[in-house]
């Protein structure tokens, strides 16, 4: 143990010959550094921005009539929607105020999951005939 620690400064040392620095030795690292940026931009911030750019058209295109869930998961009818917010229907008496940054996702478009229900019921009706 005794020449272990004896001998730690040695091993702690440069190699015999001196460093190896100068212009060639950075190309190495820089190339790392760069695929390293690569990978994390392929991999994290483009999908990032992509998801972004999707939520904020999401945003825009809420109409009166939507059926929408919150980042909370709140189930709810659109009833009026103001310039950064949107007031839901939760229930036949109850409406709720909230940033439309709340708004996790459309459920149904306006009108859209009734008509398609309705058609569904008539396809099957038909069907039995």
């Amino acid at each position: 143990m005794a020449t272990f620690l004896h001998n730690l400064p040695l091993l702690m040392a440069p190699p015999a010959g001196g460093a190896q620095g100068g212009p060639a030795s950075i190309t190495p690292t820089l190339v790392t550094f760069g695929l390293v940026f690569l990978i994390f931009y392929f991999l994290i911030i483009r999908p990032q921005n992509k998801r972004q750019k999707q939520t904020k058209q999401m945003l825009s295109e809420l109409r009166k009539g939507d059926r929408v869930v919150t980042i909370g998961g709140i189930r709810g009818t659109i009833q009026s929607l103001k310039e950064d917010s949107v007031v839901l229907k939760v229930d036949s008496d109850t409406t709720i105020e909230f940033n439309r940054s709340a708004i996790g996702g459309v459920v149904d478009k306006r009108g859209s999951g009734k008509a398609q229900k309705s058609k569904e019921t008539a396809d099957d009706t038909s069907d039995d005939e």
